[in-house]
């Protein structure tokens, strides 16, 4: 037992051991940190319901965690899709969601690989105006991308979506 305290397979073992674990710890942080929240919440009364931030600018790769944090409803986050009866109002390419019913304080996720300008709702709240914007990589803040079915929202939910170049400025509207 005692020549193997000097054997130098084991340093290379426990090197190697040691590497694995910062690997993974260090994964793990960037991971966290590729990770942002979007509450889903409202008023005590429900008079008045948000996402918060309303709209946010992530990269390629980012995922989006939506927290229900309103104590006495539920929320959902919808893509504007085909799939969900509405009409497209994220890339062709990308991928529709819809989270379902989340009660207090359950959460949805999603990671977003495609670039461009989600648009998402809340299935009992649209017509409130609860209603978000995501930007994936970059978007034309001049060439607002899906003016051809605006008619198509109601008007709380068209005036709820935050413009293009705010969201480039600024990064985050709440």
């Amino acid at each position: 037992m005692m020549a193997f305290a000097h054997d130098p397979r084991r340093r290379q073992i426990l090197s190697a051991g040691g590497g694995l674990l910062l690997s993974a710890v260090l994964l793990r942080t960037a991971r966290a940190a590729d990770e942002v929240e979007i509450a889903l919440s409202g008023t005590a009364n429900g008079s008045e319901v948000w996402f918060r931030p309303r709209a946010i600018l992530i990269q390629p790769g980012q995922t989006v965690r939506w927290v229900n944090r309103d104590k006495g409803n539920v929320h959902t986050t919808t893509a504007y899709h085909p799939d969900n009866g509405k009409p497209l109002r994220i890339p062709a390419q990308a991928k529709s969601w819809n989270s379902d019913y989340l009660m207090p304080g359950e959460s949805f996720a999603m990671t977003f690989d495609v670039p461009g300008v989600y648009d998402y709702y809340c299935i009992p709240h649209e017509h409130a105006g609860m209603v978000g914007r995501l930007i994936v990589g970059t978007a034309d803040a001049a060439s607002p991308p899906y003016a051809d079915t605006d008619a198509q929202l109601p008007p709380a939910a068209l005036n709820a979506l935050p413009a293009i170049g705010d969201i480039l400025r600024q990064k985050a509207v709440p």
